[in-house]
C-alpha cells in the first residue's frame, strides 16, 4: 500500500501516456483494416483512444507471418535457455513500465487501481517468469522398450496458437495464455476483448523489445465477428485457447469442426458455491473470505463465489459479519486507491447487471446502481431454483441460500451447469475432504477462498471448461503435441527373414 500513488498522481499519469492505437503485426504496429474501435473509459464515459480493428484480411495476415516466424524456427528452435532469458527480459521490462500498464487498465477496464497495482501487474509478471523459468527444466520421457529399442516421447510445440482474451483481466489472462504458449516454442496471435485491447498492445511492443522475433507475438484487436470468428475458422491455426462466456466457447468448438479441426481450449463461466457448514470457526475470517470471493474486481470474475449456500446454525452470526466488511468496500472512482470497486465494464454489461437487482428476493445491502457503477449487493432468502442462484451474473452480486444439513448443502452446490470452483468452511476435516471429493468443480479451497496459484492447474467441469488446464505445468501440455519417436537398435533381423 505504502508504494501507492494519490489519486492525484494516478489522473496525472493518465493524462501523459501515449495509448497504442494500432494492430501490431509482423513485429510492428500496423493499421487495420476494419473500423476504428473507440476504447472508452467505463468509469466516465468518455473515449479514451481509438484503435485500428481487424478484418479476415488482417487475420490471414497475421497468420502467414505467424507460421513464416515458426517454420522459420526463429522462436521454436532457438535454444530453451534463449527462449528463457527473452522472457525474463520481457518481465524485466513490464516491471520498469508497470505503472504505466497499471493506469493503462485501470481506465480501459474500469478495474480499482489499488487491484491493478497489488494484483494484476505483479501477477502478470510472475506468471510469465515462472513458466520461462520452467522452459529448461521440463524433460520429456522414454518408455520401456526393453533392450531391442529406444522409445521417446517428446513434446513439440502445437504451432500457431490463437489466444482469444476475456476483458475481466486482460493482462493476467494476457499471461496466463502467453506465458506457457511462448515458453513451448509457438507463435501467438492475442485477440484481446474489443473493450479491453491496450495493455496488450503495449506487452507487444514491450516483447519486441526484449528480442522475442517478429511475427511470434502479434495482437489483432477486433470484435467476435470480425476477428475472433476468422481466427477461429482459420485453416492456418493450429489451437485456439479462450477465456470468456460459455456461449462464446461454444462457437470456437463449431469454428473448429467447420474447419480443421483445431485443438480448442476453453476457460468459461462459473456459478461457484461457497458452503459454510454449522461447524465453521473464525466466523469474522470466514466473512472476509466471502465478501472478497463475492465482490473482487466487482464482480466480474468466473471465479467468483456468488452463492452462499450457509448452514441455518451459523447463518445469523455470518450474516451480521458479512453485512459489515460488504460496507467498507467503497465503490467510486477507480484511479482512486482508496476504492475497492470501480465500474462495470461498458454500457451493456451494466444494464445487465443492473436488471439482476430487481429480483423478489431481499436484498439485506446494496442495490443501487448508476453511471456503470454497482454498489455490493446480498439478496437473502434465494432459492436455489432462482435466476439469482442459477444465472452467472458477473457483477458484484451475491445470493444467500439456507440449508439445513452436509448433505443438502453438496446438493445444491452441485445443482448448477457449471462446475469452476467452489469453498468449503469447516472445522472437521473429514467433512473438508468428502465435502471437496464430492463437489464437480475444478478447484476446491478449504477454508478460503482462491483459485490457488501459478504453480496449480485452473479449469473447470462441466459448462465451465473444456480442453485443457491454465496454470502449471499441466499449460505447457496443452501447448504441445505429444510425440513418440521408436528406434530399433536390435543386430538381429525380424523373425520372418530369419533363414
Amino acid at each position: 500500500m505504502s508504494d501507492l500513488l494519490t489519486r492525484e498522481e494516478y489522473a496525472a499519469l493518465a493524462g501523459s501516456i501515449d495509448f497504442p492505437r494500432s494492430a501490431f503485426i509482423d513485429g510492428k504496429f500496423v493499421p487495420g483494416r476494419g473500423a476504428k474501435l473507440a476504447t472508452v473509459n467505463p468509469a466516465t464515459g468518455k473515449t479514451i483512444t481509438e484503435i485500428a480493428s481487424c478484418n479476415s484480411a488482417d487475420v490471414d495476415l497475421a497468420v502467414g507471418k505467424a507460421r513464416e516466424a515458426f517454420d522459420q524456427g526463429r522462436w521454436a528452435k532457438m535454444h530453451p535457455a534463449e527462449r528463457k532469458e527473452v522472457l525474463i527480459r520481457l518481465c524485466k521490462l513490464i516491471t520498469r513500465n508497470r505503472r504505466e500498464l497499471a493506469v493503462m487498465e485501470s481506465l480501459d477496464s474500469g478495474k480499482p487501481i489499488l487491484d491493478c497495482e497489488t494484483i494484476d501487474i505483479p501477477e502478470t509478471i510472475n506468471t510469465i517468469k515462472w513458466h520461462a523459468e520452467a522452459i529448461d527444466k521440463i524433460y520429456d520421457q522414454t518408455a520401456p522398450a526393453g533392450e531391442d529399442a529406444v522409445a521417446m516421447i517428446v513434446r513439440e510445440p502445437a504451432g500457431v496458437v490463437a489466444a482469444v482474451l476475456p476483458w475481466n483481466f486482460p493482462l493476467l489472462m494476457l499471461a496466463w495464455k502467453i506465458g506457457p504458449a511462448l515458453a513451448a516454442g509457438n507463435s501467438v496471435i492475442v485477440k484481446p476483448a474489443e473493450q479491453t485491447s491496450l495493455t496488450a498492445l503495449r506487452v507487444a511492443e514491450l516483447a519486441m523489445e526484449a528480442g522475442i522475433p517478429r511475427g511470434v507475438l502479434q495482437v489483432l484487436p477486433g470484435d467476435g465477428p470480425s476477428t475472433g470468428e476468422p481466427l477461429g475458422l482459420h485453416p492456418g491455426v493450429d489451437m485456439v485457447s479462450f477465456t470468456g462466456s460459455t456461449e462464446t466457447g461454444r462457437r470456437f468448438l463449431r469454428y473448429s469442426a467447420d474447419s480443421n479441426l483445431k485443438r480448442v481450449v476453453l476457460e468459461c463461466g462459473g456459478k461457484n458455491p461457497a458452503i459454510v457448514l454449522d461447524d465453521a470457526e473464525h466466523l469474522d475470517l470466514v466473512a472476509g473470505h466471502v465478501v472478497n470471493a463475492a465482490f473482487w474486481n466487482m464482480g466480474e470474475n468466473c471465479s467468483a463465489n456468488s452463492r452462499l449456500i450457509v448452514h441455518a446454525a451459523v447463518k445469523d452470526a455470518l450474516m451480521e459479519r458479512i453485512v459489515a466488511r460488504a460496507r467498507d468496500w467503497k465503490t467510486g472512482d477507480p484511479l482512486d486507491p482508496a476504492n475497492h470497486l470501480g465500474a462495470l465494464v461498458d454500457k451493456e454489461h451494466f444494464k445487465k447487471v443492473k436488471s439482476y437487482l430487481k429480483a423478489k428476493e431481499p436484498a439485506v445491502i446494496g442495490g443501487g446502481a448508476k453511471d456503470g457503477f454497482v454498489e455490493p449487493t446480498i439478496f437473502d432468502d434465494v432459492k436455489p431454483a432462482s435466476k439469482l442462484a442459477r444465472e452467472e451474473i458477473f457483477g458484484p452480486i451475491l445470493s444467500v441460500i439456507t440449508v439445513n444439513s452436509f448433505e443438502e448443502a453438496l446438493e445444491v452446490a452441485n445443482d448448477t451447469d457449471y462446475g469452476l470452483t467452489a469453498s468449503v468452511f469447516t472445522a472437521n476435516t473429514k467433512r473438508a475432504l468428502r465435502a471437496a471429493r464430492a463437489i464437480k468443480a475444478g478447484t476446491v479451497t478449504v477454508n478460503c477462498y482462491g483459485e490457488g496459484d501459478i504453480t496449480t492447474p485452473f479449469g473447470g467441469y462441466k459448462q465451465s471448461g473444456f480442453g485443457g488446464r491454465d496454470n502449471g505445468l499441466h499449460a505447457h501440455d496443452q501447448y504441445t503435441e505429444t510425440k513418440t519417436i521408436w528406434i530399433d537398435i536390435s543386430d538381429e533381423a525380424p523373425a520372418e527373414e530369419v533363414q
